[in-house]
């Protein structure tokens, strides 16, 4: 079997061009210091602000090393875009709780991302979306 197109490769050119796209707009300028995974991060925790979120739940849902995340949020922590809160119910435990500036970048990003997603979205049909993110699923799951 000849494999004609690689998918990580695609996988790896797509995200260059997502990059690309969006070091191009005028946001993000205001957003340079959350670029990467530091807005994912932002986007995640506002978006699950009622819950408790600790380091590990970080590790567990972006895929990344404990080591990695420790120094993310450590420059977060740096950054002003997020404090450490004791939890009453573990004295271990530091919930990761967003400030106002990571609130306002989140906002930002969010505006962003919506303009982006529709574009990435157009001329495609739900069923092709569909089948897309099936796809990139199973794809993800072979990998883990």
């Amino acid at each position: 079997m000849t494999i004609q197109k690689y998918i990580g490769m695609e996988i790896g050119r797509t995200n260059n061009l997502l990059k690309r796209n969006f070091l191009n707009t005028s946001i993000n300028k205001t957003l340079e210091e959350a670029t990467g995974k530091n807005s994912w991060i932002i986007a995640f925790l506002a978006e699950h602000q009622e819950q408790d979120i600790f380091q590990k739940d970080i590790e567990r849902i972006f895929s990344l090393r404990r080591s990695t995340v420790s120094n993310i949020l450590k420059l977060m922590e740096k950054k002003g875009y997020i404090r450490r809160e004791p939890v009453e119910y573990d004295a271990r435990l530091k919930r990761l709780a967003l400030t106002k500036q990571a609130m306002d970048i989140y906002n930002l990003l969010m505006e962003q991302l919506n303009e982006k997603e529709l574009i990435l979205r157009r001329n495609i049909p739900d069923e092709d979306l569909e089948t897309f993110f099936r796809v990139l699923n199973r794809i993800q799951n072979n990998v883990e």
